[in-house]
């Protein structure tokens, strides 16, 4: 028991980190049970009154307007481009490769940092920065082989997916970098998964969708994606208040890893050797970005996604 009371907080860091490694498969499968748009909506619904009734509603002046307009912005960008680009990929496989690209963040927030040029770098940043998208590139050519027209032809197969995996992957990558400066240390999570739900319903009702058919599984499904994503939040606020961030900050990183496996097993997937090697380079390379640029006295507050 003291070893837990000491340490919770790293735990609860260790348990948001896991979650995370969930939630590509929930939303892939949520997608299927119901539909990309109306199934994320329904999702994110669950989420936010999760983190309201976890967290509380804070008031909404406690927080500067810049981080709400345009971080908030950012942050719902961001969870549709992402929710949908898995849940409108061709097919499961699909769906993974579009987490993987997601997963390119890490490595492009470092690389914008050092364009807008913040602080001197090590010269190791670029490399791991080719790396992490030559282990894009890998997984989505597949057995193929590394092939720009194998690539190319991939792609433009679903390329709206494509773009959204892409752009969402950018947008948390300039998310985490403004933010930062715009919140002034004030957690917004419930706000910006409420204004999430709105659009998604929003841009459901515009939709040619149709309804919902609800099961008993498929609504125990919805529940527990929408509690999973929103735990994930709620922890990793916790984590960062007395956890061991250097720690958390080098689990984070396997996040890849962790939800390949998880939504291999849970999607019943069969993965090639050349996939997993993808994403190992992934991996790989933002694990080098991050030791080459970590600043031991800085805190890391940006959630994994």
């Amino acid at each position: 028991m003291a070893f837990l009371n000491e340490h919770k907080h790293t735990l609860f860091g260790v348990a948001a980190i896991l979650l995370w490694g969930c939630i590509v498969a929930l939303i892939r499968d949520v997608s299927e049970l119901f539909s990309p748009i109306g199934g994320a909506a329904m999702m994110y619904s669950i989420s936010a009154i999760f983190l309201v009734a976890v967290m509380g509603l804070p008031k909404i002046n406690d927080f500067p307007k810049r981080y709400l307009i345009i971080g908030g912005g950012l942050f719902v960008l961001y969870e549709i481009c992402l929710a949908l680009s898995l849940g409108m990929a061709n097919n499961r496989h699909q769906a993974m490769e579009m987490a993987v690209i997601n997963y390119l963040w890490p490595a492009l927030t470092i690389l914008l940092t050092v364009i807008l040029g913040k602080r001197k770098v090590s010269v190791l940043v670029y490399p791991s920065v080719f790396i992490a998208f030559l282990g894009v590139a890998w997984c989505i050519t597949g057995d193929s082989g590394l092939s720009l027209d194998v690539l190319i032809n991939n792609i433009t197969e679903n390329p709206i997916t494509y773009l959204m995996a892409f752009s969402a992957a950018f947008i948390w990558a300039i998310y985490c970098l403004v933010t930062k400066n715009l919140s002034n240390g004030k957690n917004a999570t419930p706000f910006l998964f409420i204004a999430t739900a709105i659009t998604l319903w929003i841009k459901y009702a515009f939709s040619d969708e149709v309804g919902f058919e609800f099961s008993l599984s498929s609504t125990f499904t919805l529940l527990l994606a929408g509690i999973v994503m929103g735990s994930a939040y709620a922890l990793w606020n916790q984590a960062i208040i007395g956890g061991n961030l250097i720690l958390l900050g080098t689990l984070s990183y396997f996040t890849p890893v962790f939800s390949t496996i998880f939504s291999s097993v849970y999607l019943s997937i069969s993965l090639s050797v050349s996939f997993w090697q993808g994403v190992a380079l992934v991996t790989i390379g933002s694990l080098i970005c991050y030791f080459v640029t970590r600043e031991k006295s800085q805190a890391k507050s940006s959630p994994i996604n």
